[in-house]
């Protein structure tokens, strides 16, 4: 017999956000993680708030809601308290009664300071700690090519065509980051890629992934520029003293002499690419004829599956923030993400 499509609202529910959870959802594998390194930084959470005064949201509440938008790809802070106010899976997972009340979006700009370090991966035995991979790439900031003027810029004396998005002709320009600057992210720098690339207002993301679960270690955002990569890699590495090396992996733009110098200095054996391209290497035989040096070659490309899951998940392949600061808190945040769910599946795999 066909039911009756009623449209009578209930006015009671006695099922709770935990009954309604399926049993085999993913997140239910997440979620004791997350709850136990919440449970390790609740100290830290302590110092950082005064002791009278109105309560506040509990930072474990904010940063679970942040691990959604991650990995639900929601595009900004305010879809996500939409989300929020609706999703009986966001409000279990972020620990939300039926009836709490969601907060407000500009919460999370009073709270960009406060952040979240990742360090379950050790507990698990999941992390290397002699052979790694570094490498970098481009994260394109919230800056549009018509801000970026120059620094000098005298008042235009006609009015533009279009108040909101007024026609700018480069043609016969010469910019840089020298001479121009963003008015929407003075912080971003006009950087190329590769050759042949287009030019974007951009910042560099950098990441040093231990080889064996191809977990991140260190993430870092910097300024877009020509050595950034490099630079970044050197104080990313950790620092070796005594009997024993690490080995880094790199692709072809870490194959110069003097970075390769660097990194020997600092305890470590850097299995770089081979640049042969109308130059000599940097990188002989001696490092080239062993067998780990073929295996760092193998796991180093590992890393652009970070970049690609950050860059499409976690939507940092165009922020929505402005200032290194806060896209640097952004990027570091989006690599937490996408360790904790590395982990899980890890566990997963081992059970």
């Amino acid at each position: 017999m066909r039911g009756e499509d009623s449209q009578q609202q209930a006015m009671f529910s006695y099922l709770s956000p935990e009954q309604r959870v399926p049993q085999d959802h993913p997140l239910r594998k997440l979620r004791p993680l997350v709850d136990q390194v919440l449970q390790k930084l609740s100290p830290r959470f302590a110092r950082m708030y005064a002791r009278v005064g109105r309560p506040s949201i509990p930072p474990e509440k904010l940063l679970r809601a942040l691990l959604l938008q991650v990995l639900y790809t929601v595009r900004s802070e305010r879809l996500l308290m939409e989300q929020l106010d609706y999703n009986l899976l966001f409000r279990w997972f972020v620990g939300l009664n039926m009836d709490d009340a969601v907060w407000d979006a500009t919460v999370y700009s009073k709270n960009r300071e406060r952040l979240l370090e990742v360090g379950i991966a050790k507990q698990h035995g999941f992390l290397s700690d002699e052979h790694f991979t570094v490498d970098g790439t481009l994260i394109e900031a919230w800056a549009g090519q018509k801000s970026f003027k120059k620094k000098e810029r005298k008042e235009a004396s006609t009015p533009p065509d279009d108040p909101g998005n007024p026609t700018v002709n480069f043609h016969g320009e010469k910019r840089s980051n020298q001479t121009h600057q963003s008015t929407t992210d003075p912080e971003a720098r006009l950087y190329r890629k590769s050759q042949g690339s287009e030019a974007k207002l951009a910042y560099l993301g950098h990441i040093l992934m231990e080889n064996r679960n191809g977990l991140v270690v260190k993430p870092r955002l910097t300024l877009a520029q020509g050595t950034a990569e490099r630079e970044a890699a050197l104080e990313m590495i950790p620092k070796r003293s005594g009997p024993g090396r690490i080995t880094v992996g790199a692709d072809k733009n870490y194959d110069t002499r003097e970075w390769v110098k660097q990194a020997r200095a600092s305890g470590a054996t850097p299995h770089v690419a081979q640049n042969n391209k109308n130059r000599s290497s940097a990188i002989d035989a001696r490092t080239t004829r062993h067998a780990g040096y073929s295996i760092s070659q193998r796991k180093r490309k590992r890393v652009e599956e970070i970049f690609g899951w950050m860059k499409t998940v976690a939507l940092m392949r165009k922020v929505r923030h402005r200032g290194r600061k806060r896209v640097g808190w952004m990027f570091t945040w989006a690599a937490a993400a996408y360790n904790l769910v590395r982990i899980r599946n890890l566990i997963g795999a081992a059970a």
